[in-house]
């Protein structure tokens, strides 16, 4: 059995982790760390400290009032991407933990097109 890093939790949730093939579990967010634990293999879990976390995105449509998925972009180890039940619950508890710079909107489809744009007939430098 694998040991919470938390020693106080404010939320649990039920999510889904988007690394390699959908899981579905629970989401635990405490004092501590981010946390994720499989429903039906215990050996897979995720363990994001808050000192690990370098940004919070979140996939944000229809002026804020749905929140498909989010990601957490940890210093070392890469972009973490979940969904949950509840996903505003979710980022504010996470806001608790995390400042307000640190946490920001992915692009928009259009967006991406527009950069994709602007660098195959842009100016070169």
């Amino acid at each position: 059995m694998v040991k919470s890093l938390n020693t106080k939790v404010d939320l649990v949730v039920d999510g889904t982790s988007f690394q390699g093939l959908n899981s579905y579990g629970k989401i635990m967010i405490g004092d501590r760390a981010f946390e994720y634990y499989n429903d039906r293999k215990v050996t897979d879990y995720i363990q994001i400290p808050w000192e690990e976390v370098d940004l919070v995105v979140a996939s944000v449509l229809f002026k804020g009032r749905y929140i498909p998925r989010y990601g957490i972009q940890t210093k070392r180890s890469g972009m973490f991407t979940f969904s949950s039940k509840n996903p505003k619950g979710v980022i504010r508890a996470i806001n608790q933990y995390i400042p307000r710079e640190r946490m920001v909107h992915s692009l928009g489809f259009f967006q991406v097109l527009k950069r994709a744009v602007q660098r195959r007939f842009g100016k070169k430098a």
